[in-house]
């Protein structure tokens, strides 16, 4: 009677070890078998784009898959992700092709493997041109309808001049992201960048704060392409500045101009007191005419020692400098009046 009740127990235990093994089997089957996707709207790659919203579970994103019949059996992934403690999920869009399965799904969700866009925001633009730049994107079009105080707010940016305040660079972003998220990363390098460079500054800059060098880093931006004459574009106006001489710069003017600027400064331009002529006004205007390169920022607090105190451009994109008004005045005649081409251009030819 033992023997026999051994021997049943012994057959049960086998049979148990064979059924947890099919069970195993089975389970590990359906999680790497492929998916299906010949009932979906595929690309040329065979692949589909997959939106995972914001707030969703895995097991909604699961039955919405049993659903497209694309999985099987949604519960084994929950299941699975719930065991092995991999529930969370990333919003965002995502990549589904023919050699996915529910585990390497359930793996990208995990890793939030998203779909990445880029932007790219050119050193020397202005605020303004940040947002006809976003609100092109069709993601980020509700930026034409929304005021710049609007924006700033939802950013968490406390600024009562936008300007100059966002670094130039190119921005990753997901389906889910909205412009804000990239203000407010570009808000945030721009002031590192910025706290960064002005803690390693010269010594007897004519700067009261590191909100005035990057005033000067959006005239220096503007005034020139060439990364090798930023610095000594920086050591005139330094000098400019500690000898109480108006900068007069163009662009300053260009920019208080505004919309009105129609490609030419006119004489009646540079006599028109604004708060941007730095022919008519001493010192920094107010605020930053342009979003300037960490280049730029640089060279501002870091000019270039010399005599020099004027410039003008040699229509090659690039400076003529000069020590002297008389010597400025020659350079003027040759550079700009004499010696003047119909492929004169008084900045670097862009690709």
């Amino acid at each position: 009677m033992i023997r026999s009740t051994c021997r049943v127990a012994g057959l049960f235990a086998v049979l148990l070890v064979i059924g947890g093994l099919w069970l195993f089997g089975w389970v590990q089957g359906h999680l790497d078998a492929p998916v299906d996707l010949q009932q979906q709207t595929v690309d040329k790659q065979g692949q589909l784009i997959w939106t995972v919203p914001r707030g969703t579970t895995l097991g909604r994103i699961n039955r919405q898959l049993f659903a497209r019949q694309i999985l099987s059996h949604p519960k084994i992934m929950s299941g699975y992700a719930k065991l092995t403690d991999r529930t969370s999920i990333q919003a965002g869009s995502y990549w589904i092709d023919s050699k996915d399965s529910a585990r390497t799904l359930l793996d990208k969700f995990n890793r939030g493997e998203v779909i990445r866009h880029q932007i790219t925001f050119p050193e020397g633009w202005s605020f303004k041109q940040w947002l006809g730049h976003l609100a092109s994107q069709s993601q980020f079009s509700v930026v034409a309808d929304s005021s710049v105080e609007q924006l700033l707010a939802s950013a968490d940016i406390d600024l009562a001049h936008p300007e100059g305040w966002f670094f130039p660079d190119t921005y990753s972003y997901t389906d889910t992201d909205s412009a804000v998220h990239i203000l407010r990363q570009a808000h945030i390098k721009m002031k590192i960048v910025l706290e960064d460079a002005w803690q390693d500054r010269e010594f007897g800059l004519p700067y009261k704060s590191a909100y005035e060098a990057l005033i000067m880093a959006s005239i220096i931006e503007k005034e020139t392409g060439l990364v090798e004459e930023r610095d000594a574009i920086a050591g005139v106006f330094v000098r400019r500045l500690n000898l109480g001489m108006r900068l007069q710069t163009d662009p300053t003017v260009i920019y208080g101009m505004g919309d009105s600027y129609n490609g030419n400064i006119r004489r009646s331009d540079l006599k028109r007191l604004t708060p941007y002529n730095t022919y008519r006004i001493k010192g920094l205007p107010p605020t930053p005419i342009a979003m300037p390169s960490a280049a730029a920022i640089n060279a501002a607090l870091h000019p270039l020692d010399g005599s020099s105190l004027y410039f003008v451009a040699r229509g090659d994109g690039g400076h003529y400098f000069s020590d002297s008004l008389e010597q400025h005045h020659r350079a003027v005649k040759q550079y700009q009046i004499r010696n003047r081409v119909k492929n004169y251009q008084s900045a670097p030819p862009t690709d």
